[in-house]
């Protein structure tokens, strides 16, 4: 009787796993072009006090970054920055065009608070440590 119950019991586990590993690798989920810019706008409104004018340039000019940045890269999902050597040049450039339509929209200190916090806003760049957030391991 006990055999039995450890030969199902193995059988199962082994079923269980074989399921397991068969499913396709889960995709990390990029967040939409619109949850980047909403996250981007109320982000800059805050810090920047922007008036809504000035928010609607932002928000139009990150829509246009995100969309053309989003055909430079095509169909694969994004590799961790900096970009390649390749889309580097095209993507310094989308960031240049952005930056100044951007530029316009706001006052001189508005435009330099808001070249600090697009820095700190970069994915894979270091972030300043916040209350509840240990600093980067110093290697």
């Amino acid at each position: 009787m006990k055999l039995k119950q450890i030969f199902l019991l193995s059988i199962m586990a082994t079923s269980a796993t074989v399921s397991l590993l068969a499913q396709p690798p889960a995709r990390p989920n990029h967040p939409s072009a619109e949850e980047r810019i909403k996250h981007v706008t109320e982000k800059m409104e805050k810090d920047l006090q922007l008036s809504k004018g000035q928010k609607d340039k932002l928000a139009a000019a990150y829509k246009s970054f995100f969309a053309n940045m989003d055909k430079l890269r095509g169909k694969e999902p994004a590799p961790p920055p900096p970009p390649p050597p390749a889309n580097k040049e095209a993507a310094e450039k989308l960031v240049n065009e952005r930056n100044g339509k951007i530029k316009q929209a706001l006052t001189e200190d508005q435009f330099k608070k808001y070249l600090e916090l697009e820095k700190q806003m970069r994915p894979g760049k270091p972030r300043k440590p916040g209350k509840n957030e240990p600093p980067p391991p110093q290697t």
